[in-house]
């Protein structure tokens, strides 16, 4: 009788979690990102350092056009956490909402990334051996394993690298190496690992990539 009566209070109790869940409707999706707003606000604050197009033509500020979207958005939200530390974009994104991040992010993502270009010929072969295969006997991964064989990375998960410039490709590895730049676990680990030849090697390889 006691088993009986469990299995009846069990069943009662999933209909009405169930029901609760049909009478609450589906959850509600984000709003439509809009482009023309993420404009108008990168266009006001965020020009002078990375370029009307996203195309930064400093080589210290990276290219942001045709990035991922959603990388995008959580570095956004990370600089503004503070999770990632960097006082001049913790002071840009300060007074933008969650929306106002998303709205950027996407209008980004939708401008075309201009090619990039590898400038050391002596490192070039060593830039492209540590992208494409690691360094195995240090257990250090292939870039291209989550950056892709090209560069362009995987959405929602692995940024776009193909055409950045290298010297802030290297900054942003000498920062994870030393513990700076806290925002990746996995990258500390692969950078943790990596001496500056090295660094500099595959950055420039990455320039190149398309």
């Amino acid at each position: 009788m006691k088993s009986i009566n469990s299995f009846l209070i069990t069943a009662l109790s999933a209909a009405f979690v169930a029901g609760s869940a049909l009478a609450a409707g589906p959850a509600p999706q984000a709003a439509k990102p809009d482009l023309a707003k993420g404009e108008a606000i990168y266009s006001a604050a965020c020009v002078a350092c990375h370029a009307a197009d996203g195309n930064s033509g400093t080589p210290v500020n990276p290219k942001l056009a045709q990035q991922h979207p959603e990388y995008l958005l959580k570095q956004l939200q990370e600089f503004k956490s503070g999770k990632r530390a960097n006082a001049v974009m913790s002071g840009m994104v300060a007074g933008l909402s969650n929306d106002d991040m998303r709205n950027i992010a996407y209008w980004l993502a939708s401008k075309p990334a201009k090619p990039g270009f590898a400038k050391e010929k002596d490192t070039v072969a060593l830039g492209e051996r540590i992208y494409r295969g690691g360094i195995p006997d240090r257990q250090i991964a292939a870039c291209a394993s989550c950056h892709s064989p090209n560069g362009a990375g995987m959405p929602a998960q692995y940024p776009r690298m193909s055409g950045q410039h290298a010297d802030y490709t290297a900054a942003q590895l000498v920062s994870f190496r030393e513990g700076v730049r806290k925002n990746s676990v996995q990258m500390t680990q692969v950078a943790s690992k990596m001496n500056d030849r090295e660094i500099k090697a595959v950055s420039d390889y990455i320039a190149g990539l398309r």
